[in-house]
């Protein structure tokens, strides 16, 4: 399934299954191709990189103090902040090769742009369906107006900020020019704790916005995002590895190979099962007298016995009269003799 905004407003498909490959690849592109191949031959509509260099997110002062929030990284001297972004981001021409690839295999290629010469990447350059936003960039304004501005739609998680300033980024958005936005409810622990999900706060999205909304994910495992099906999620995103156990920053966290699929098989089988919001009878008429009750009689009686409530009990199958009926059978008179379980027709009586 590709990517349509219109679809994703009208809610008359599955969620859509983002695999965010984030820096998974450890900036080896061959492991990007694979974890690309692989999310494909899971189910997954699209694979999302993130596009930042070493100069885009960090600053000198957070270069000097070195500090890795990955405990991977955190106690190692053979490797400085600085090193391992660079050895993680994508390279202008890498993008074009990724994008390339997820063509031949008819999968979308989105990614995260961290600045506005990412986002003229991506949009001018890649044409890729949607940017996607990252939580970190709620409060950047400009940054969002200017990403406003790219007349492609957007996809923005809502992790680290309060919903003052989510209503402030949507806004700035707006301002820019977009009109497309879809709304994912996320919480940025790795991983969050199950009473901190908040799943629920999809349905305040709804009330507020007049956008899709869906969910991006970061707890352990895949119950969280199943889960998510059932609360309306247009748009899965989950952290996708082909090993949990590799180094790297959110590898801990992603799901693997077997877990992605259970994900894409339940957006399409979950959302199946949800069905209609009217009571719909699918069973058959076979089936449904098979399975409901009949008034019967309690006992032998003769004709002209006028019936009371007493007479009567209520025993499959249904193919006689309903015991929602009771009340039109009660004080009428038999036809003729009725047998013990005999079961009543209307014709038996008068």
């Amino acid at each position: 399934m590709r990517f349509n905004y219109a679809d994703l407003v009208a809610g008359n498909q599955r969620p859509y299954v983002i695999a965010e490959l984030g820096a998974n690849h450890n900036g080896d592109m061959d492991l990007a191709r694979t974890l690309i191949k692989t999310a494909k031959e899971c189910g997954a509509d699209a694979v999302k990189l993130q596009s930042w260099t070493a100069d885009d997110l960090f600053s000198k002062k957070k270069y000097e103090d070195n500090y890795f929030l990955a405990d991977d990284y955190r106690n190692r001297t053979d490797y400085s902040l600085r090193t391992i972004m660079e050895k993680y981001a994508v390279s202008r021409e890498e993008h074009f090769e990724l994008k390339k690839y997820c063509d031949e295999l008819d999968i979308d290629f989105v990614s995260t742009p961290f600045s506005n010469e990412g986002v003229d990447l991506l949009v001018d350059d890649l044409h890729v369906p949607f940017i996607k936003v990252a939580s970190l960039d709620v409060e950047n304004i400009p940054f969002l107006e200017y990403i406003g501005s790219k007349g492609v739609p957007v996809v923005i998680s809502t992790g680290l900020t309060g919903m003052e300033d989510v209503c402030a980024a949507i806004a700035a958005l707006e301002r820019g020019g977009c009109k497309e936005i879809a709304i994912l409810h996320c919480v940025s622990l790795y991983p969050p704790k199950d009473e901190n999900v908040n799943l629920n706060n999809m349905d305040m999205y709804k009330k507020v916005f007049d956008y899709p909304v869906g969910y991006s994910d970061h707890t352990l495992g895949t119950i969280a995002p199943i889960m998510s099906i059932a609360k309306g999620a247009c748009i899965i995103e989950k952290h996708f590895t082909m090993d949990k156990n590799m180094e790297g920053w959110d590898h801990k966290v992603s799901a693997n190979p077997e877990e992605l699929k259970v994900i894409c098989d339940a957006a399409r089988e979950g959302y199946a099962m949800l069905g209609s919001y009217r009571k719909v009878v699918v069973e058959d008429e076979n089936r449904r007298e098979e399975f409901k009750r009949s008034i019967v009689a309690k006992y032998d009686m003769p004709a002209g016995h006028v019936l009371t409530l007493e007479d009567l009990a209520y025993k499959r199958p249904g193919t006689g009269i309903s015991p929602k009926h009771y009340e039109m059978v009660i004080g009428r008179a038999l036809k003729h003799d009725v047998k013990y379980d005999d079961i009543f027709q209307w014709e038996d009586l008068v």
